[in-house]
């Protein structure tokens, strides 16, 4: 055991104590971090516009503070954006991640010398609860790559913008740099495909330990490694032990990769976003990731069923159920007020408060009142791929509406890596986990409103070549799962 590896069990154990002092008082640690947000930005723009000084109560708070989604921030995030100071957190902003948004155009995110740290230390101690829990902590001496954003940045109005993963490249620590892959050069490369075929070349005959990124984009890394060297992964890299990832669900490209590398290795699911890092996987035995607390951010939470009413009732973290469909609501130290990410979350456990991302407010599908979230199509999907042994490189899924003389029905547009040899079996087995697990789409199925689902077999690299007619190959771009329309499926099919 290396002097490095023997340091990091060791702070593992302090980091992993630290930690369970907030995980065991949820609610007032949440109380702690609201009080003291709003303290902090009572003399902003914002704060006095919603008259902070006077909130005492998270009540107080819902019946002045609104829910918001980045377009109805816009007016306040303008201002900052043109460099105006003390507007929704107080002084300037370090940074603005810049992110595409669907409807919003450019979105301009800040992060500030209060929430810049969380993110570091999330990511941090998402690794050290690893270690803590395994044991395993020889691969701090190998090599590390992180799939990501180009790091260079420029500047707004005396601002850093850039994208968020590549801000955060800037923060890797010292004793990280070292091994840390690929180089600065080849990290800056703009070009995804270009960027891989760097890497590759950079990364093939080293010894890498941890791979990181979008799981969709470090299935292309893999795979132009094994073509390029005609080698499983787990061959060119033998102590490759840890891949950690986040931004989808794993599940469905969990047999492709096993398939790549040739073995199965251990995992680490994080929740991050250029709004904060919400939570992260702290053990391989429990379900679900563990919501951060005390990291500079207040929770709300609406359920799903209920968020398009016009008084929707805000709960926080003491109010919440196992099992229910909530939409998330943030409060942060960047100075986003019970903003709405876009994110829906399930609860796994509330001792400690543990949960699994089911998919987004405005990804579903419901053409027919139906209320498909992309949990439960992610689900049908694992479970076929378990049962009919076949392995996926994506998939999307959307209705059907417009068909002459047919009930409409959902398409399932499939890139398949193996496809399955009874097509038709498969067709019939994800439609009733479907119907198991989502009533309402049961009653459509037998009231015959809709007929079962139909799948489109797409050939190979549909999705990156739909993906790069977008401008959104690799980095943090992920396909949407499922659309209530046919804008993606009507350029697949």
């Amino acid at each position: 055991m290396s002097l490095k590896s023997f340091g990091a069990k060791i702070f593992a154990g302090v980091v992993v104590r630290k930690m369970k002092k907030w995980m065991d008082h949820p609610v007032q640690t949440q109380q702690a971090v609201f009080l003291s947000l709003l303290k902090s930005a009572e003399g902003t723009q914002f704060g006095q516009d919603h008259h902070f000084s006077e909130i005492k109560t998270h009540a107080e708070f819902v019946a002045r503070v609104p829910i918001r989604d980045y377009e109805q921030l816009r007016f306040y995030v303008d201002q900052m954006v043109a460099g105006k100071e003390d507007v929704l957190w107080p002084g300037k902003p370090l940074y603005f991640a810049k992110t595409s948004g669907t409807t919003s155009g450019a979105k301009y995110i800040p992060l500030t010398k209060e929430s810049m740290p969380t993110h570091i230390k999330a990511a941090r101690n998402a690794i050290l609860c690893y270690i803590h829990e395994t044991g395993k902590a020889d691969f701090v001496d190998g090599k590390m790559i992180f799939l990501q954003g180009s790091p260079e940045m420029t500047e707004k109005n005396g601002i850093g913008l850039g994208r968020l993963s590549g801000i955060v490249a800037h923060y890797v620590p010292g004793y990280l740099q070292k091994n840390r892959m690929p180089s600065m050069e080849t990290n800056c490369i703009e070009d995804w495909e270009t960027k891989v075929d760097a890497i590759v070349e950079e990364t093939k005959g080293e010894d890498m330990t941890v791979i990181s990124g979008i799981p969709s984009w470090v299935q292309m890394y893999f795979e132009r490694l094994q073509a390029t060297t005609d080698k499983k992964v787990g061959d060119l890299f033998k102590n490759f032990n840890l891949f950690i990832y986040g931004g989808v669900n794993y599940e469905p490209y969990r047999a492709k990769f096993e398939a790549l590398i040739g073995r199965k290795v251990d995992s680490i699911e994080l929740f991050p976003a250029s709004e904060g890092f919400f939570a992260f996987q702290d053990s391989q035995q429990e379900k679900g990731l563990l919501l951060q607390l005390d990291s500079g951010m207040f929770y709300e939470f609406v359920k799903a069923e209920d968020f398009f009413s016009e008084t929707p009732q805000r709960l926080t973290i003491g109010e919440v159920e196992i099992g229910v469909n909530y939409v998330l609501l943030i409060s942060t130290n960047a100075g986003l007020w019970c903003y709405n990410i876009g994110d829906t979350v399930m609860f796994t456990s509330v001792k400690p408060y543990r949960l699994v991302v089911s998919g987004r407010i405005k990804h579903f599908i419901s053409a027919f009142g139906e209320h498909v979230i992309g949990k439960e199509v992610e689900q049908a999907m694992k479970e076929a791929m378990d049962a009919f042994s076949f392995s996926i490189s994506e998939f999307t899924v959307a209705p059907q509406v417009a068909v002459n003389d047919e009930l409409p029905y959902h398409e399932w547009l499939i890139e398949f890596e193996e496809a399955p040899k009874d097509m038709q079996a498969v067709t019939d087995f994800i439609d009733q986990s479907m119907q198991t697990q989502n009533s309402y789409y049961f009653d459509l199925i037998k009231g015959k409103v809709l007929q079962p689902l139909k799948i489109a077999s797409l050939e190979r690299g549909a999705f990156q070549k739909y993906m790069k007619s977008q401008g959104k190959l690799g980095g943090q771009n992920k396909v949407p799962r499922l659309s209530n329309d046919r804008k993606i499926a009507d350029q697949m099919v």
